[in-house]
């Protein structure tokens, strides 16, 4: 791809994001993620394979229903209390429209069919954007009208998307598939708690991203794409190796890593809103998700070739390394002990 049309849809994604997340009207915000939409099109379809091709074409018509959704339930808001601001949705339908579009946007279950299939379509990088970047407008538009919408409706989804997530990553090989699965299962985790705490969805969904963000850069840097690939990469990248071993199990919340402070502070909110059945179910399906994540750093770190896979054996790269990846996989494995100071912020 040409590095300027590159660069102008790096742009007009960092623009859409920055309207809706930042705009008061719902037609701003719709606009801003139809801006979205329209610029993250092109990278997705950038290879021209056909596999790309109808993850594009997927992707374009998943969100082009969920912003009509959006705009529709924001119309008849509009027309039952004449009010177009995003922080007053107070008609029950259009809350109801909204829960629905939101869950299309972000892949939430019953809504979750289009984004493993367009994962697997694009490549790391756009891959990455997708899993992060691409996430952050809908949940702005859930956490600004997070207390007027049907707290019993997203506890439902949610952990519909925990279960679904874990499940249905158990049998995959190919890592952007997995990777898919887990952001499902991540969001049921944001979207239990932020009828009742939205700043900790936040945190959450920070901190999701800056460990998603460090699993698709040591992908993307020893060019991984299936599991049987993955299995060579210790002895040509060990330290590499060693810390996306670290990074995968913070991603499944084990202690004492990062990824166990949003599980953490999130149990502990859902208790004292005395859900704690929900929290019980959410630990237990979180456990599903730690098999296929141990499974992804099994292959990382502990098998060593010569093993019995049919596949062809990459080349040794002298691809250097980022140091962003460095220090994105040490933030992500050592951010917990200042769970005290982030406990206070929020």
């Amino acid at each position: 791809m040409n590095p300027q049309a590159k660069l102008i849809f790096t742009i007009s994604l960092l623009m859409g994001t920055t309207i809706t997340i930042s705009s008061n009207h719902w037609v701003m915000a719709w606009a801003g993620l139809e801006i979205n939409t329209l610029a993250i099109l092109p990278l997705i379809s950038k290879s021209h394979h056909p596999r790309a091709i109808e993850a594009a074409t997927k992707y374009f018509l998943t969100q082009a229903a969920a912003s009509a959704l959006v705009l529709f339930s924001s119309m008849t808001n509009a027309w039952y209390t004449g009010q177009w601001d995003i922080t007053q949705l107070t008609h029950p339908t259009s809350c109801l429209v909204l829960t629905t579009a939101i869950a299309m946007k972000l892949g939430l279950v019953p809504f979750h069919f289009w984004f493993p299939e367009v994962l697997q379509g694009s490549s790391l990088t756009t891959g990455l954007l997708l899993s992060t970047i691409m996430k952050l407008p809908p949940i702005a538009l859930l956490y600004m009208t997070s207390n007027t919408l049907n707290p019993t409706l997203l506890t439902s989804m949610a952990i519909l998307s925990a279960a679904l997530g874990g499940w249905m990553g158990l049998n995959q090989t190919q890592i952007r598939k997995i990777l898919a699965f887990s952001s499902i299962s991540h969001l049921g985790w944001m979207t239990i708690i932020i009828v009742y705490n939205p700043k900790l969805t936040l945190l959450n969904f920070y901190l999701y991203a800056l460990m998603t963000t460090a699993v698709f850069l040591t992908l993307n840097s020893i060019n991984a794409l299936k599991l049987s690939t993955l299995m060579t990469t210790w002895t040509k990248t060990p330290a590499l190796s060693a810390m996306l071993f670290l990074t995968l199990l913070s991603l499944a919340g084990l202690p004492p890593l990062t990824g166990f402070l949003p599980k953490w502070l999130i149990i502990q909110e859902l208790t004292k809103q005395n859900m704690a059945l929900a929290a019980v179910a959410l630990s237990i399906l979180s456990l599903l998700g730690l098999f296929f994540y141990l499974r992804l750093a099994y292959c990382a770190t502990i098998t060593l070739p010569p093993h019995t896979t049919n596949h062809m054996k990459l080349w040794h790269t002298s691809k250097p390394t980022s140091s962003s990846i460095s220090i994105l996989t040490t933030v992500s494995a050592t951010l917990l002990p200042i769970s005290p100071l982030i406990s206070t912020m929020i």
